[in-house]
């Protein structure tokens, strides 16, 4: 029996994970799988955003600790991530996309991996960080996500911005220029908790993995786990 937490960014990320990526790992032998907002409430209204590593990491330690069959991952975007995060520093001289992403999940692993003692399964904890941001698993189909939320008719737009890409993931990180940003430039009135899950229940995970290599390669380390 595989149970899975995932240590997600915002309410968007968690829904993601509640009502996309559980449906599809139960299929494949999860009998739990579940997503919590990194942080407290009161510490995240106070930043902003993602919280620095060590309250993310005290959280994930809990529930390795607590509970020693469970598997934990990370929904978390490179995207304005705090400086505290281990790998952060090395991830700009990566020399792709998915290397940048890699360098920081395998200094989250090993962290956690000193931190847990030298008895705990590494394969327990399988950190991911998505490139650039949530947003960016979106323009993997550009007519369904401008479908899905009521604009079809940004659909040319957007995917002139997906076609300037090899992939989704590489559509840059600037605070003008971030996936997000480009989508509220198109539709002001844009909301993620809502419009962002609506759009990637519709597009679906087959879609996504297509587009985006990293993304695909998370979702087949989970899938293998049981």
């Amino acid at each position: 029996m595989t149970r899975l937490i995932v240590h997600a960014e915002g309410p968007t990320e968690e829904a993601f994970v509640n009502e996309v990526l559980s449906q599809h790992l139960y299929h494949l032998g999860y009998t739990d799988v579940s997503a919590r907002i990194i942080g407290k409430k009161r510490q995240r209204a106070r930043r902003g955003g993602i919280v620095p590593w060590q309250i993310a990491r005290q959280g994930i330690l809990n529930h390795l600790t607590r509970d020693q069959g469970l598997h934990v991952s990370t929904l978390v975007d490179y995207y304005a991530l705090p400086h505290d995060w281990p790998g952060l520093n090395d991830a700009p001289s990566a020399p792709t996309i998915s290397d940048k992403a890699q360098a920081i999940e395998d200094a989250l692993l090993d962290d956690v991996s000193v931190a847990m003692g030298t008895s705990f399964n590494p394969n327990r904890f399988v950190p991911f960080v998505m490139m650039h941001e949530f947003e960016a698993m979106l323009f993997s189909d550009c007519p369904t996500f401008a479908t899905a939320i009521g604009q079809s008719d940004l659909s040319p737009s957007l995917q002139a911005i997906r076609d300037n890409f090899a992939s989704p993931e590489e559509i840059d990180d600037s605070p003008d220029t971030a996936p997000s940003k480009r989508i509220e430039a198109l539709h002001p009135a844009y909301q993620k908790p809502t419009m962002g899950l609506l759009a990637a229940q519709s597009i679906g995970l087959q879609a996504i993995r297509n587009e985006c290599p990293h993304f695909a390669a998370w979702l087949h380390r989970l899938e293998t786990l049981p």
